[in-house]
């Protein structure tokens, strides 16, 4: 009996204290990571036993946000110069700094046999509209710019643009036929490295500028540890295997 109470009594401290040692944890997210960030965040909760209240959106808006004092603890941006701002401005500490993915750029239609493997089409003009982020808002926007400039057709494919406010607006436009073709992220159209649907084509990462994509722990979460093991925890090895799964490179 001795031995069964003290048994009981250590099991109900151990559960009192794991549920007494979860915190809730607000995140901000690119909306480019949003389906490896779903993933992610299970297991990091799996894990952790912290929750998670995570928002998706664009980089620039939260970066708006967050120098208005929105409540964000950690903020996933699609980019590296927001999160250099915000070390700027005074709202991260420079070591609460990581590259946590490297995006990559696609063409991609919703349609089978349109876009064809070297992207030629975007040459031929064969196409009514054209999808892309807003450059001056979206990392993959800016990327698409380059493409259109190293292609020398920035200006005669202009007329055809429809600028989504974010990349997951932008894939949207494809994805219902509202554009003809768009720069979307590899990762919103691959699936264990093969396409989803449509066609597609993959930019050779030397036409556009690197998508290195930067997290920071900001200073209202400097005594969260939440925060601090979920910043840990982005660049673990789990991590890096999930986040390769959904088409993107890891800073090794």
């Amino acid at each position: 009996m001795y031995s069964y109470r003290h048994t009981l009594v250590a099991i109900c401290v151990f559960f009192v204290a794991s549920v007494s040692r979860g915190e809730q944890l607000s995140v901000a997210v690119a909306s480019n990571f949003t389906a490896t960030m779903r993933q992610l965040g299970a297991e990091f909760e799996k894990e952790s036993g912290h929750n998670l209240n995570v928002s998706y959106g664009s980089s620039g808006k939260f970066y708006a946000q967050i120098i208005h004092g929105a409540p964000f603890q950690v903020f996933l941006s699609a980019d590296q110069t927001k999160p250099e701002a915000l070390i700027t401005a005074g709202f991260v500490a420079p070591e609460n700094r990581v590259t946590y993915a490297v995006g990559a750029l696609a063409l991609w239609s919703s349609k089978s046999g349109l876009v064809d493997g070297n992207g030629e089409i975007l040459r031929s003009g064969s196409f009514d509209k054209l999808a892309l982020a807003n450059p001056l808002l979206a990392p993959y926007g800016a990327a698409a710019l380059d493409v259109l400039r190293y292609l020398s057709i920035e200006e005669s494919t202009r007329r055809s643009w429809v600028k989504g406010e974010n990349i997951a607006q932008t894939y949207q436009f494809v994805s219902t036929g509202n554009a003809d073709l768009g720069f979307v992220a590899l990762s919103q159209i691959m699936d264990n490295g093969q396409l989803k649907s449509g066609s597609a084509w993959i930019v050779p990462p030397e036409l556009y500028r690197a998508i290195k994509q930067d997290a920071v722990l900001l200073k209202t979460a400097k005594d969260s540890a939440a925060a601090k093991e979920f910043m840990a925890f982005l660049i673990s090895d789990k991590a890096k295997t999930i986040i390769r799964s959904f088409g993107y490179g890891v800073v090794e």
